[in-house]
This record gives structure tokens, sequence and C-alpha cells, in this order.
């Protein structure tokens, strides 16, 4: 079956280092860089299969689209597509869930490093000549902190906070986490939210005090 597949925000996904040839295979493929909003209805008209990065698919849209089979979102989350509107109009709904997995907890932890070692701001000073003119060829401006022997909380333990526990418990870290229904894990040791609260609020790396919990929610525990 040859199909008509349109995608709506292909430059979020491919900026230019890929290709659509895969997709090209499966049927007609058109391609559009964005899509407003008042041309989301146009473009996928006929259309077979939609794919889309942050397109909104709602009701109204998928009703008009008398042809439309699937709608694939290239991103974990899927909150832009009305899902239960999708259920009803027998639109099949896929995700990509574990795409990014490896580059969020990469980026989760050299954010910690940064708040540990303060890594730009010393850059920043050794270019200045701080190391060079100093007498002891030694300085810092910030406390550093070794993350060894430290506890990390992480809230929510799917792909991603499994990954980075992975990652903290290889620089030596303890790692405690909560999550309403994941099991105990050989990276983590699965404790209640107060616990891993606790865990947070007393660690050296806190010691501004943040309030973690403003706005803060948990559902389904």
């Amino acid at each position: 079956m040859y199909m008509k597949l349109v995608v709506l925000d292909g430059y979020t996904e491919n900026p230019g280092d890929l290709d659509w040839r895969g997709m090209e295979a499966l049927g007609d493929l058109t391609v559009y860089a964005r899509t407003d909003h008042s041309q989301v209805k146009e473009r996928m008209q006929d259309a077979d299969a939609v794919i889309i990065n942050k397109v909104p698919m709602t009701r109204e849209l998928m009703q008009e689209s008398k042809q439309l089979r699937y709608i694939g979102v290239l991103a974990t989350g899927y909150d832009v597509v009305d899902i239960e509107a999708a259920r009803d109009l027998h639109i099949a709904v896929t995700n990509v869930p574990g795409y990014g997995t490896d580059t969020v907890a990469q980026y989760a932890i050299a954010l910690l490093l940064e708040v540990t070692s303060r890594i730009g701001h010393h850059a920043k000073r050794v270019k200045e000549g701080e190391w060079a003119n100093n007498a002891d060829w030694c300085f810092w401006d910030y406390p550093l902190m070794e993350l060894s022997g430290r506890t990390m909380g992480i809230i929510g333990f799917g792909r991603i906070g499994r990954k980075v526990a992975e990652i903290a418990q290889a620089l030596g870290m303890h790692v405690l986490f909560h999550d309403a229904h994941a099991d105990n894990d050989t990276h983590a040791e699965k404790v209640s939210l107060e616990e891993t609260w606790q865990a947070i609020n007393n660690d050296e790396v806190c010691r501004e005090k943040l309030d973690f919990r403003r706005g803060f929610r948990v559902r389904g525990t």
C-alpha cells in the first residue's frame, strides 16, 4: 500500500545532518521545515501518516483528516496529541521514548559537574592569566567538591533516571531514588519521597538551601 506521509516540523528532527530516505521508501513523502498553526489543516489534508515533533494534533484536525491512520511523534513525550481523540478515531500514535536517554543523562551530569567544580568560571580565569600569575600556580575562586562518596537523590526512575544513576555510581556516588512504580535497581536504592528530599537537602551541593519542593507535585504515589 502506497501511503502519503507528511512531516510538519522537520527542522527540529533533521536540520540537515540526516536524511529522510527511510521514510521516502514508505510512500509519497512531503517534508515541511516548520508549520504554522494556520497551515496544519491544509498540509495534512489527504495524508495517511503525519510526523510531528511539536505541532499539536487536536481532535478537530484528526476528524477533518479522513485518511489519517497514523501519527508519529518524534519525541519522548506525546502530550501534543489528543490521545483520547486518536483512540476514538482509530488512529495509531507512536513516540520515541528512548532516543534522548543518554544525551539527557550526560547533560544532567555535566550540569552537576559545573555546580561542583565551576569549570566554566575557572577556565575563564585561567585565560585571564590567574593561573600563570599565581605565586603557587594553584588557585580556586569556589570550593571544589568531589562527588565520590556523596549521595544523589533522584525523583522519577525511568530510562533517564536509571542512566543518571549508572553514571553517578561510576563516579563513586551513592544513589537514592523515589518512584511509585519502579523496583530496586543495581545502581540505586529505593526509598520514600521524604528520604529522597532529606538526602538532597543535606548535601553540601545544596548549601544555598534552595526550595526544591516549590511547585512540586507527585502523582500516582
